[in-house]
């Protein structure tokens, strides 16, 4: 009882310090909670849309194991479809009360008067479909009226409002069936949540005109019990009706299970990124915590000493400071939890923001998040004091005969420094060993073990680091401010631990981000290379939400007399027979001729323009080694959708380019000759390259020509490679958003050491006032201490994120990203900012330091 009394007079007596420290717990353990509150909030909402837009039975076309339930558009741009007539036997099946056939694609795309596309910037779906009774589940008219006629179209109100659409607006509908015009008589809002997505919808007869090519059939069935039968005994029902394997028949339960599955793979991985940045903030705040208790229990050295004296044991006062953890993590933790809450719906707010819509009706808070949250905050803390309460209760009787703080244990640092320079050199022993591997899967363990070797090595080794890099640092920067300058470096080496520690916890982030940059710098620098080295095509073509290219926008390229040529581009599913009778899945591009000079593959054996003659192929390198398949032999393929034919295998392709990646191409008449008409598919990119000496001339015709189809992009080489660039770029900005948060905690490290080091040095800041330091110098010695310790993390960091970078590198040139590029303006950038980093960290510590009563701080003790 006295120990707990005595642990609450010390926290709260010391509450204005615990406060940094406080905050690393409550940050970590929001991130935490947050991440599973706004997941679980996720799984609700579309679990409650699955729900309430399922019938007792759903049936839709059957489809491939592999293949996703979001999968409903193959290469022709037409869904997947049953027939109309299938309705009637559905509907004849005893227990069955209505039969609800509905036409729904993702392959098109809408735009407005103004030839704008005004589907969703964000990368969701535009998704056209016909109005029926299921959709009101989902859904309400709440302005206009319901579509009737091939000329009339609804869209949902966020889009109506993000694109300043009303009603009598007129808008097209792209699709393989053509470009049809339709004016807005309504717009609907969501009863449940928005997808994403930009929704339209028409009539059913419109909708099978435009979007199934005017056939009578639908892409799903909604069968709706009369209640007298289960959905299992309903589904069981209609598979003996209609076939069990024919169709793809699915309970509500069933439904809903498939559908929560596809999105929680999304939402998992989501999950598992977030909580991985949780464990690098935590991690960040050990550190902060170890220091806050070390120095905590430095400062109470004559306390802690005299209580020994007067019968303290060793457990008692190691209980007391593990104590005042355990109330430090207990109110952060609960803190946090509740600030977790808030950032969930802040991220449910940024999700609205970009069009899925989320409600806070549906935020869940299951009971596990504030345990799992607490519990963790709890123990964090708790490991994080451990050593500094073994440290307090190690302090004997004597040390209240001392002035001085703890004197530190050489011979535990010198131990310490030689199991992390082991470390250190094994970690970076593994990383160098990536580069003697010959495949990218047998140095993927080299470096997973190296990464947290030469971390905690370094960690470890830190404090034998301080001197060395210190003075280097003072030499350059610090001296030049002359006796200030040398007493903050002497600050800085005073307690070489808790400056290594400290900027450790800076060290861990900033390695993290030029890991990373390094890796995302060679992964633009190798596909730029790979770009210039292997496409000789002018320009690429693309659509915009990835329908296939309409035979209409081809003929319009074609039509293009500044250019030379147009190669369209396909993909075509088959199935090998291997030469040991076995059997594989393989999908072969298909190409034009002219595709061997508008993309160059890297040709291990043959020639590849050989194997786009009639009745010959290429195939990838790994694929022949696997096979034992060499020139010249002959390879039994099956078309999906088509017949049977042996292909003479002309060219082997080097299967470890970064681009091609050991692709398999036949010819566009090769393909043609053995796939159907109505099933051949569509192209997904078209190459074009212009005449000699008329490369403005065919840009601007081919722009031209392209302005009546706004669901196409036009790339020249450079705005492709821009491509590429801004899509890992913008992908490094959201990982750098999300270290942020250990770089916050990091930073309050930094605020807290230097808070509590003025604390500790107050009578000597006192004398040194007395004797002529003036305020404005102990502001300047106190930030410029501030910046060496946070320049010794940067440089620890940013050279071991280098490494590791490198390593990487390494590793990925085994699949073809060859370049190694070091971005040293956002390295250097990194470094700059870390100084500037210490400087507002020591804003608070500095201004305290200079408000210090002189002869009060010569009197304290």
């Amino acid at each position: 009882m006295t120990v707990l009394k005595t642990s609450l007079r010390s926290f709260f007596s010391h509450k204005g310090r615990m406060v940094l420290s406080g905050l690393a717990v409550v940050l970590s353990v929001a991130f935490v909670c947050g991440t599973l509150v706004f997941t679980d909030t996720m799984n609700t909402t579309f679990d409650k849309l699955f729900a309430d837009t399922a019938s007792n039975v759903m049936i839709a076309p059957a489809e491939d194991e592999e293949e996703s339930v979001f999968d409903d558009i193959d290469e022709t741009g037409v869904p997947d479809s049953v027939p109309a007539s299938l309705a009637d036997e559905v509907g004849a099946v005893q227990g069955v009360e209505r039969v609800t056939g509905t036409v729904s694609s993702s392959s098109a795309v809408v735009v407005d008067q103004d030839n704008e596309n005004v589907g969703p910037s964000t990368g969701a779906p535009t998704i056209v479909g016909s109005w029926s009774d299921v959709e009101t589940r989902s859904v309400e008219l709440t302005e206009g009226d319901l579509p009737s006629g091939p000329d009339q179209i609804i869209v949902d109100s966020e889009t109506a409002d993000k694109k300043h659409l009303e009603i009598g607006d007129p808008l097209r509908v792209i699709t393989v069936a053509g470009d049809q015009e339709l004016r807005i008589t309504g717009i609907f809002e969501f009863k449940v949540t928005n997808p994403g997505a930009a929704v339209f919808y028409t009539d059913l007869p419109t909708a099978q005109q435009y979007l199934l090519n005017g056939a009578d059939a639908y892409t799903t069935l909604y069968v709706d019990s009369d209640g007298q039968v289960t959905d299992e005994q309903l589904k069981a029902a209609i598979a003996d009706a209609v076939g069990a394997d024919t169709y793809k028949l699915q309970t509500a339960d069933e439904y809903v299970e498939e559908n929560r599955d596809e999105i929680g793979q999304v939402l998992d991985i989501l999950q598992y990124v977030l909580l991985g940045f949780a464990g690098i903030a935590l991690l960040v705040g050990i550190f902060l915590i170890v220091n806050t208790f070390s120095m905590l229990v430095a400062q109470r050295t004559r306390e802690i000493g005299l209580m020994r004296a007067i019968g303290s044991s060793r457990r008692q006062v190691n209980r007391s400071v593990l104590i005042e953890a355990l109330l430090l993590g207990v109110i952060g933790s609960v803190l946090g939890f509740g600030v977790g809450v808030g950032l969930a719906v802040g991220l449910m707010a940024i999700m609205s923001a970009i069009g899925l819509e989320l409600s806070t009706e549906d935020l869940t808070v299951s009971a596990y998040v504030p345990v799992v949250g607490i519990v963790l905050g709890v123990l964090v803390t708790l490991l994080a004091a451990y050593i500094p309460a073994r440290r307090a209760a190690r302090i004997s009787p004597m040390a209240a005969l001392r002035d001085a703080g703890m004197p530190g244990d050489v011979r535990a640092g010198r131990v310490r420094a030689t199991i992390g320079a082991v470390l250190t050199v094994a970690g970076l022993g593994l990383l160098a060993a990536t580069g003697s591997v010959d495949k990218a899967s047998d140095g993927a363990g080299y470096l997973g073990l190296g990464v947290p070797l030469s971390l905690v090595g370094l960690i470890l080794v830190g404090p034998a680091l301080v001197g060395i890099v210190v003075r280097g640092l003072s030499v350059v920067l610090l001296r030049m401010f002359g006796p200030v300058g040398r007493l903050a470096e002497r600050n800085a080496l005073r307690n070489p631990r808790r400056t290594g520690a400290t900027a450790s916890a800076l060290m861990i982030g900033l390695a993290l981000v030029a890991g990373l940059s390094v890796v995302g710098s060679s992964m633009v620098a190798s596909a730029t290379e790979q770009v210039d080295k292997s496409l000789g095509a002018d320009y690429i073509l693309t659509t915009a939400n990835g329908m296939p290219i309409l035979p209409e926008v081809t003929e319009a390229a074609r039509g293009v007399s500044a250019l030379d040529h147009v190669t369209e581009v396909r993909d075509v599913d088959t199935d090998v027979t291997w030469p040991d009778g076995g059997e594989g899945d393989v999908r072969i591009s298909v190409a034009d001729p002219d595709y061997a000079d508008d993309f160059t593959s890297e040709v291990v054996a043959g020639d590849i323009h050989e194997a786009f003659q009639d009745g010959s192929i290429s195939i990838g390198e790994d694929d022949a080694e696997k096979h034992g398949l060499d020139l010249g032999d002959q390879l039994p393929i099956a078309f999906d959708n088509g017949d049977s034919t042996t292909l003479t295998i002309r060219a082997i392709l080097d299967s470890g380019g970064a681009v091609g990646n050991g692709t398999w191409y036949v010819s566009t008449e090769t393909a043609r000759a053995h796939v159907s008409e109505d099933t051949f598919p569509l192209p997904f990119m078209l190459f074009a390259s212009a005449q000699d000496g008329q490369k403005d001339q065919a840009r601007e015709a081919l722009d031209a020509a392209m302005e009546p189809y706004p669901q196409m992009d036009v790339r020249d080489q450079a705005e492709f490679k821009d491509l590429i660039q801004g899509q890992i770029g913008g992908l490094l900005n959201l990982v750098y958003g999300l270290l942020a948060l250990a770089i916050i905690v990091a930073i309050l490290g930094v605020v807290n050491t230097l808070a509590l080091a003025v604390v500790e040095r107050t009578r000597e800041i006192g004398l040194m006032r007395a004797i002529g330091l003036s305020r404005r110098q102990l502001r300047r010695m106190v930030r410029l201490e501030s910046v060496a310790i946070a320049l010794f993390g940067a440089l620890l960091g940013l050279g071991l994120g280098m490494a590791w970078g490198t390593a990487a590198q390494r590793l990925m040139s085994l699949e073809g990203l060859n370049v190694l590029d070091i971005p040293w303006p956002t390295i250097v950038t990194v470094f700059v900012g870390s100084a500037l980093v210490g400087l507002l960290a020591a804003l608070l510590p500095a201004f305290r330091a200079g408000r210090m009563n002189i002869l009060n701080a010569i009197a304290t003790e």
